[in-house]
């Protein structure tokens, strides 16, 4: 290289501002499996394309999350999946299609209850299998010597929060869901007078019988978590922790939260300096189809296709329910692809295609897409907000009921109850949004406002946690509000101070005048 180039080069390299990339640090990754993995794993693979070094911990027994993978380093480990059965998700799921029938302010208590029936034996598995992990002196030793420099992890299951507080290190949450709700509801203010509480499938425009319900909501949440879940942690927190940890302390002790939300899909809310929002951030540009995917595309000529997918838990259906939306498709002049496993129903017509697996993300973003037919699921409502697909919603669980009453709500979706699942209220529904207009537009509307960021979504969640890496910590952007007694924090004890000075003032007045008058009715007596 000539004496000239080498002099550009460096004055190129002093003129450059220093990199602030913190490429080859060790992040320790707890995440939670089904599809909570799926956004979990396209984080790591970002992180792995800059440099970081990644383990997981990861159950034995895992549905998702292999032991081999070129991104990571895996370690086994016992979690609540040793012990899980997918069975028990179809039986809630039949169990909550039957109380649908209560009427709607009941029913949602009641699965509220049924969510709270698992808690407890859900948390105690959780407890046992952080007890474990801490015990295992081989295991501690080699988490301790390696050194990480953040942990990442998914709140919705503790034990990755456990860990990391036991190993004193910085923490960055991917998160949605924490305990009894959304996360927002553990680390915002959220009065209950404009934010539903999870579950409730309410809106943030609620009327006065609506408030009283999600003010219910709220109290049993809060049961829920104090009377519940927290107790499940006791002895394990009395063994390996300072005096006065619980499991909310430690949770709020996380420097980020990656929240899995955006506010063109959430209602808005009060929000906290170390929340970082990156709903959506799985989301691509569409790839091109297999090639017989894409012939069948193309074939549905001017009346394009409808999708429907129903996740991993399709199977939950009863039989009778998906005879009658194969024979609805069987009327429609579209092509229908349907992520189907299971005995072919007997009504099923020339235009439906059934597969196992579909590429959802490349479905949606082919023109030719005009309706998606879904459960509810956070990652398939953001894939349908980001290509600007409406939705028809078949809601079975959980979060499903209100991410659709959001879609709903903003003119993007229709909703269909699978208990009262009819041919004719299913075609109906199905029409209404292929003819009318309005869902694609509102649809368009909301895939616009979410593409219209400074920032990706993904490019965001990477530059938090690399930034927590850079400056080992973000305690400066914690509030102090989770230090303070709840006394405290919403004011009682100066009510009651200033209750007293007032009724102490109010007293000696009376006690003055009545003093006054008692005096000069003495002195009028006297006179008298």
């Amino acid at each position: 290289m000539s004496t000239t180039a080498s002099i550009f080069l460096a004055l190129i390299c002093f003129l450059l501002p220093p990199s602030t990339s913190c490429g080859g640090s060790k992040i320790l990754v707890v995440p939670v499996d089904g599809s909570h993995w799926i956004n979990m794993k396209i984080i790591l693979e970002e992180l792995h394309s800059r440099g970081h070094q990644i383990t997981v911990l990861r159950s034995a027994k895992s549905w998702y999350i292999p032991s081999n993978s070129s991104i990571y380093t895996s370690i086994n480990v016992p979690m609540l999946e040793d012990e899980a059965d997918r069975d028990f998700y179809i039986t809630m799921i039949q169990d909550v299609m039957y109380r649908r029938s209560y009427p709607n302010f009941i029913r949602t208590f009641y699965q509220q209850y049924l969510l709270t029936s698992a808690l407890g034996d859900g948390h105690m598995i959780l407890a046992k299998s952080a007890g474990k992990i801490l015990e295992d002196v081989v295991l501690m030793k080699r988490l301790w010597d390696t050194k990480f420099d953040l942990v990442l992890t998914d709140p919705a299951l503790p034990v990755g929060v456990i860990l990391g507080g036991y190993l004193k290190l910085p923490m960055v949450y991917n998160v949605r869901w924490i305990n009894t709700g959304e996360g927002h509801l553990t680390i915002a203010p959220s009065p209950v007078s404009y934010v539903p509480i999870s579950g409730s499938e309410l809106h943030d425009q609620m009327d006065f019988q609506e408030r009283i319900k999600n003010m219910l909501h709220y109290l049993y949440s809060v049961y829920e978590q104090y009377f519940i879940i927290n107790p499940a942690y006791t002895d394990l927190f009395q063994k390996y922790f300072p005096p006065g940890t619980d499991l909310v302390s430690l949770e709020l002790s996380a420097d980020i939260w990656l929240f899995r939300a955006d506010f063109v899909f959430e209602f808005p809310r009060p929000t906290m300096p170390n929340m970082v929002y990156i709903g959506g951030f799985q989301c691509k540009e569409a790839q091109p189809l297999p090639d017989e995917l894409e012939a069948f595309m193309k074939s549905s000529g001017e009346h394009g296709v409808v999708i429907m997918s129903l996740g991993t838990l399709v199977s939950a259906l009863p039989h009778g329910i998906t005879e009658d939306i194969a024979a609805a498709f069987a009327e429609l002049p579209q092509k229908v692809i349907w992520r189907f496993d299971g005995e072919k129903p007997s009504t099923l017509g020339k235009n439906t295609k059934l597969v196992k697996w579909l590429p959802q993300k490349d479905l949606l973003g082919h023109p030719k897409t005009k309706v998606f037919i879904a459960h509810g699921g956070t990652n398939g409502m953001y894939e349908a907000i980001y290509h600007g697909v409406p939705v028809l919603g078949l809601p079975l669980l959980f979060d499903q009921f209100d991410n659709l009453l959001r879609l709903k709500v903003r003119g993007a979706a229709r909703v269909v109850e699978v208990r009262s699942l009819t041919k004719d209220n299913f075609l109906e529904a199905l029409k209404d949004i292929l003819e009318n207009p309005s869902y694609h537009k509102n649809s368009q509307r909301l895939s616009k406002l979410h593409r219209d960021r400074p920032m990706s979504a993904m490019d965001t969640a990477i530059f938090w946690i690399e930034y927590v890496i850079r400056n080992k910590g973000a305690a400066h952007l914690r509030s102090t509000a989770f230090s303070l007694p709840w006394y405290s924090y919403f004011c009682l004890d100066v009510a009651v101070f200033l209750l007293a000075i007032t009724g102490t003032s109010i007293w000696g007045f009376i006690f003055v005048c009545r003093l006054l008058c008692c005096r000069k009715s003495t002195k009028k007596a006297k006179a008298e």
